[in-house]
């Protein structure tokens, strides 16, 4: 006789993990258990941060739209979780 049917799964993501990503990026993934995706989105934001305060203005562009591109990602993905 199997017990899977009394096996349950912690639901992950929410609200918690969304605005803790939206104040540190990474932090929702970290939250949500996922570390690679929270080591991920918190260096490309990282990175992309120093690019943008430290580049020449075309580049300092581009740096600014992959760190809103990745920070809404962090944020997203911390929302909706690993089901």
């Amino acid at each position: 006789m199997s017990n899977t049917g009394l096996v349950t799964s912690r639901k992950k993501g929410g609200i918690v993990p969304a605005v803790a990503s939206a104040l540190i990026p990474g932090v929702g993934q970290l939250i949500n258990g996922d570390t690679s995706k929270a080591l991920g989105v918190f260096a490309v934001c990282s990175l992309a941060s120093l690019g943008f305060w430290g580049s020449i203005p075309l580049l300092g562009t581009a740096a600014a739209v992959v760190f809103l591109a990745s920070w809404v990602y962090g944020i997203g993905d911390g929302y909706s979780g690993s089901r």
